[in-house]
């Protein structure tokens, strides 16, 4: 009889597979479960993670991107200060 193995435990797996930079036949092995099970699991679990970690990593991207272009212009706003005020002590 095979082991029940409950949802958490497959969406972790599929986390761990994911996410760990083990081999799929590695991670399997190391939680004691077929390697075309975990693959099962796999094409089960990720799209519904998959969708709502795209998402979010697609905020995150664009923040930082704002935030990296706002930086960008503060440093060069700083660097003419910089120069202006050098020239100054002339």
């Amino acid at each position: 009889m095979a082991a029940k193995h409950s949802d958490d435990f497959k969406r972790k797996a599929v986390r761990i597979a994911t996410h760990s930079g083990l081999t799929r036949r590695q991670v399997a092995s190391d939680l004691g479960v077929g390697f075309s099970t975990l693959g099962k699991w796999m094409r089960d679990y990720s799209t519904d993670s998959a969708t709502a970690e795209d998402a979010e990593l697609r905020l995150e991207n664009e923040r930082l991107r704002k935030e990296n272009r706002v930086l960008r212009e503060e440093r060069e706003v700083l660097k003419k200060a910089a120069i202006f005020f050098a020239s100054q002590k002339q």
